[in-house]
């Protein structure tokens, strides 16, 4: 659909001049342009208005008309599109070509398009790795094997044998790309007979075919930093693909994944641990030893009437950080065990230790949640 009046939608006055014109017209052509709005077929027709309404304003002699007459002066014939599909298309073509420059992040409409016909980056390879919360605490080296797409010894990636004749691409004239009109757009394209490249041989190298690269297993010594967590990505730049046409080589991120511990559980910087404890030492305090992700023991003191699910911190005791700033802390879990054999003589203690706990309360805790349930007890029967 387009809008009626060509300067409000370009958002000008009618007596804006050329420069300021075209900045408009940049501004909402990005505004609406498609890879902007996926899916959006009102933008996608606002793009189009766009395009139509700057191909008849720029133009002084078709802005004349249409300040007199409208529309209507394109009309039955009057010049508007038939113009805007032929003599108008390198001009336009420049304009689309400024704002794809923009939307990939690259320069000036030619050094963009050479640079993309002649090297093209390697891509980024992914590898997965395994570690033990004891290498992660330490540190480690890893000897890596992948497989990887590197440059060709034989041509040095360029695609062409030795005694091969290179001459620049005549379709294309060295740009990689070639220009196809489909209605009121013009495309850019890599061009058929040079595939992108700006060039062609004679004769491709035997080993690679002409792709300058070849696939090769690549193994790598890679360090560890202690501190390291489950999904830390460790980037090795230019470690990834080769590039095609001397582009640059791509990464190798390595992603870490920690194997769970029997022991510990990681939490940040800090180390989980659950230790249980006999319900007498709980009950009248005592030492117990706490492993250590270091591999030494720690004796930790545990006060009389510890309850189960109290946790204890122990400073320092837990994981590096990654970037240096010392050790989180190791928190331990106490867990209060009771006993499933008892002799005899133990249980007579236990029952009279039964029969006069009702007396001293030494359990506050369930004997005020019981007290509140019997309350509500009362309540109900009341």
């Amino acid at each position: 659909m387009v809008e009626d009046d060509y300067y409000q939608l370009l958002g000008v006055s009618r007596d804006v001049d050329a420069s300021a014109l075209k900045s408009a017209y940049r501004k909402q052509a990005m505004k609406f342009h498609p890879d902007r709005n996926p899916g959006d077929a009102v933008a996608e027709g606002k793009f189009k208005a766009c395009a139509e309404a700057y191909e008849i304003l720029k133009d002084p002699q078709k802005r004349a008309a249409y300040d007199r007459h409208g529309k209507a002066a394109f009309e039955n014939g009057g010049g508007g599109r038939s113009g805007f599909n032929s003599a108008g298309g390198g001009d336009f073509s420049d304009i689309f070509d400024n704002i794809f420059s923009e939307f990939m992040g690259g320069g000036p409409r030619g050094r963009g398009r050479q640079q993309r016909s002649q090297a093209i980056r390697g891509g980024d390879l992914r590898f997965d790795m395994e570690l033990s919360l004891e290498e992660a605490f330490t540190g480690t080296t890893k000897n890596i094997d992948i497989d990887v797409a590197a440059t060709c010894d034989s041509c040095s990636g360029s695609g062409a044998a030795p005694d091969a004749v290179v001459e620049t691409c005549g379709t294309c004239q060295g740009m990689g790309q070639v220009r196809v009109q489909q209605g009121m757009f013009v495309i850019e394209r890599a061009c058929p007979q040079c595939h992108g490249a700006g060039r062609v041989t004679s004769k491709v190298c035997d080993d690679c075919l002409g792709a300058g690269r070849l696939d090769k297993e690549k193994s790598l010594e890679v360090k560890i930093p202690a501190g390291v967590d489950d999904g830390t990505r460790i980037r090795l730049s230019g470690e990834g693909e080769a590039g095609a046409r001397g582009g640059p080589a791509g990464d190798l991120y390595i992603f870490i994944h920690l194997i769970p511990h029997e022991v510990f559980r990681r939490q940040g910087t800090n180390l989980h641990v659950s230790v249980p404890v006999c319900f007498t030492d709980a009950a009248l305090g005592g030492t117990i030893d706490v492993p250590s992700i270091d591999g030494e023991r720690d004796e930790l003191a545990i006060p009389a009437g510890t309850q189960s699910g109290r946790e204890m911190r122990r400073r320092g005791r837990g994981m590096p950080g990654i970037n240096g700033g010392g050790r989180g802390d190791l928190v331990v879990e106490i867990e209060v065990e009771t006993p499933t054999r008892m002799s005899k003589r133990q249980k007579e203690l236990l029952q009279e230790f039964r029969e006069l706990e009702g007396e001293t309360r030494s359990s506050p805790k369930s004997a005020n949640f019981f007290s509140k349930i019997r309350e509500q007890w009362d309540e109900l029967t009341s």
